[in-house]
């Protein structure tokens, strides 16, 4: 199969879908890999490096996905690549269908068969972590007073306390979040729905200065914050939140949003997704951060981990083709979002109450 792997042209985006060491066992396997010029510059992959690998280096986009039947990404199609889809591509990246109702359209008017990335992973994103670790650093960031913070140091010093962090939720970005915060020596409250998650932290963090406690205290601890951290995937179905707007006025003077999540008006109401080149607005006094790209900002680290953890799928698609692949792998069915024009993530459709197709029923008409 020709894998094509495009320049990611989403703002301040520096990460590649796969570094040469994964094309390498593609073309092992017989496949041809092509890859955009200058795809992996800023992820420490220079074209010399691809074309050691056995792929061949195209000069533009529209070269790539004019030979690429399937194309293998790490953000989603954006309006200028709408026009350079085909029937026949397989998309492999993260699409976030749900929330971008604009790029499902498209998907389904060309026909492309695509696959969510973020939906195929067992235990999430291989990227949360690195977004738990770089947010946490924003958070800190934010909290001096240049930036608007309160302007305490993240540990202690001369008999005052350290920031005070709230960490709403104790999955993967979570815990990459207290890694960092902990480290730095920042005082952390963490707040998850899971009495297991909350056990967990507090035996690997036994000898720092954590407290955990359950979501519910989560209006008790607010006003203490200095930086509230939100690390929780909301379902995007839900109308409710977490924090709403009129809790904004219970922070402190100073204090900042860190939504590493960012679903717009998620579990945070007044979150939307932001980019590098404008990360921060303010809404009722309270500065928010949402950038929605948070690895992209380590890519040369972020593209190693995305590239291994999608590398198995990417594979067993170009050699068994989608329907088996799908059959073969229930993870990697349960991305599939749409083929043909007909809309298969269950997710999407329910958000945005359009018909869809079970993937099970899916497969069972292949034949």
């Amino acid at each position: 199969m020709k894998i094509g792997i495009p320049r990611e042209i989403k703002p301040k985006e520096g990460r590649v879908a796969l570094l040469p060491r994964h094309v390498t066992a593609l073309a092992a396997a017989g496949h041809e890999v092509l890859v955009e010029k200058g795809a992996g510059i800023l992820a420490g992959a220079p074209d010399d490096g691809y074309i050691q690998a056995g792929a061949r280096v195209l000069p533009s986009a529209r070269d790539l996905f004019d030979h690429a039947v399937m194309l293998v990404k790490v953000k989603e199609i954006l309006p200028p690549e709408y026009g350079l889809l085909r029937s026949d591509h397989i998309l492999f990246t993260n699409i976030h269908a749900s929330l971008n109702r604009e790029q499902l359209d498209r998907l389904l008017e060309v026909g492309v068969t695509a696959f969510s990335a973020e939906n195929t992973h067992p235990f999430g994103s291989p990227n949360c972590p690195l977004a738990g670790e770089v947010g946490a650093l924003e958070a800190i960031r934010l909290c001096l007073a240049p930036h608007g913070g309160t302007g305490r140091h993240f540990m202690g010093h001369f008999g005052e306390a350290p920031i005070k962090a709230l960490v709403l939720g104790l999955g993967n970005v979570g815990r990459g979040a207290l890694r960092v915060l902990l480290g730095l020596g920042a005082e952390v409250v963490a707040l998850d729905i899971f009495e297991g998650a909350r056990k967990a932290a507090l035996l690997d963090w036994h000898d720092r200065n954590l407290t955990v406690d359950d979501i519910s205290a989560l209006p008790r601890h607010l006003p203490e914050a200095d930086v509230l951290i939100n690390c929780v995937l909301w379902p995007k179905e839900r109308t409710d939140h977490l924090v709403t707007r009129p809790m904004l006025g219970k922070m402190k003077p100073g204090a900042a949003v860190v939504d590493i999540s960012c679903d717009t008006a998620g579990a945070i109401e007044t979150s939307r997704p932001t980019s590098w080149e404008e990360p921060v607005y303010v809404v009722d006094g309270v500065r928010h951060f949402c950038v929605d790209n948070i690895p992209g900002a380590v890519p040369v680290t972020a593209s190693a981990g995305y590239g291994a953890a999608i590398l198995p799928r990417v594979t067993a698609i170009a050699d068994r083709g989608v329907v088996q692949a799908c059959r073969e792998d229930p993870w990697l069915a349960r991305g599939l979002t749409c083929a043909a024009g007909e809309l298969i993530l269950a997710e999407a459709g329910r958000f945005q109450k359009r018909p869809f197709t079970p993937v099970e029923d899916w497969l069972a008409r292949q034949g």
